[in-house]
């Protein structure tokens, strides 16, 4: 299958009185098509930076970077219309109503008004939001922004999705349909590149793991393959070998003793 995303020595410092924290120390991946990509790693290991990074946010790094076989940094604005990012923390212009926060998405892809609307209602109804289609998103709860954040992220129809915990403030019947979803949009050629701290779902989604740890890509392959290479029997003790965090039942039960 062919690479739709290319990456060649990534690296990205951030810079904080005077000291310099590198972030991301020479990521080199190739990612095929019409594949869910699991990204996973602790915090601050560099996962949302290399998101952020590959949609074209942050800008100020070194390297290399294809998509689609385009330079990242001269092809920036024709790449954008081809990806969708749904993020879990960055703001919502919550003054609007989910329609017209979604309407105005859907102008900066040029999609026609009346396509736009077709789309938009299509949305609602999937994720059953439509009696609030017209009210403030101020007033919603984490999940519900979330749904208005994920319709938004696809509106567009891109070929590469970008989730960031995309599953966060959702209720358990939303999260059932989002994986659905996610494993329909890569039946239809769709590459779903999956950051998550959830690991029973990364495990259960995912054609191939990417693990991070702190800057550098420790493992990478399908999550059977990586199992058995290490002798685990899950992600989540995958995840706790390779990123040495191996003596949580033990601080466990010594903090147990003391309440």
């Amino acid at each position: 299958m062919s690479k739709i995303i290319s990456i060649r020595n990534l690296k990205k410092s951030y810079r904080s009185r005077g000291v310099v924290n590198d972030v991301l120390k020479g990521i080199d991946l190739d990612i095929e098509a019409g594949k869910i990509i699991g990204y996973i790693g602790p915090n601050g290991a560099g996962k949302s930076t290399t998101v952020k990074i590959l949609c074209g946010i942050l800008e100020d790094y070194s390297g290399d970077i294809k998509i689609f076989d385009l330079p990242l940094e001269n092809k920036l604005t024709e790449i954008k219309r081809r990806i969708g990012y749904i993020p879990e923390n960055d703001a919502i212009y919550d003054t609007l109503s989910p329609w017209e926060f979604l309407g105005f998405i859907a102008s900066l892809y040029n999609i026609d008004v009346a396509i736009a609307d077709e789309k938009i209602k299509s949305f609602f109804d999937f994720f059953e939001i439509e009696d609030v289609a017209h009210k403030r998103m101020s007033t919603f709860s984490k999940g519900m922004k979330q749904k208005v954040k994920i319709i938004s992220g696809l509106l567009h129809n891109p070929d590469i999705i970008f989730m960031d915990e995309p599953l966060s403030g959702l209720d358990a019947n939303s999260v059932i349909l989002v994986k659905e979803l996610v494993n329909s949009l890569v039946s239809n050629g769709k590459t779903v590149f999956y950051c998550s701290h959830l690991m029973d779902v990364v495990e259960n989604m995912s054609d191939e793991i990417v693990m991070i740890n702190n800057g550098s890509i420790i493992a990478q392959g399908s999550c059977n393959e990586l199992m058995l290479k290490e002798g685990v029997s899950s992600l989540e003790n995958l995840f706790v070998k390779l990123t040495g965090n191996v003596a949580q039942k033990e601080k466990t039960y010594n903090f147990m003793k003391n309440i």
